[in-house]
């Protein structure tokens, strides 16, 4: 049997790499997908779309968003709820460790 849960004691006690950016999926089924990423300073995730709602939620670190034609800036504690279709994008300016979660299947 699958195990009913998944279960992270402290997303945020984790190595940046020195270069790039890492991403590891904690958590996919047909509903949601959630992925850690850890950008390097200055590494940016290029402005893009996704067909579904999405959530960010920035866990270290500063950055710069693009949400449609607007830059906002990110910092631990920064919540993000997007829309589908929505335009967005990360430069980060420290080490950044951030939450993705995707909501695959909305009601």
């Amino acid at each position: 049997m699958e195990q009913p849960y998944t279960y992270h004691s402290d997303l945020r006690d984790i190595a940046a790499p020195s270069s790039g950016i890492v991403s590891k999926t904690l958590q996919n089924d047909s509903r949601s997908k959630i992925v850690q990423f850890c950008f390097a300073p200055g590494q940016e995730l290029s402005a893009h779309t996704a067909p579904f709602p999405a959530i960010l939620q920035f866990l270290r670190g500063e950055a710069t968003l693009k949400l449609g034609s607007d830059e906002q800036p990110a910092k631990e504690g920064t919540f993000v709820y997007m829309t589908p279709q929505l335009e967005h994008g990360i430069r980060a300016q420290t080490e950044v460790v951030m939450l993705l979660i995707m909501l695959k299947n909305p009601a």
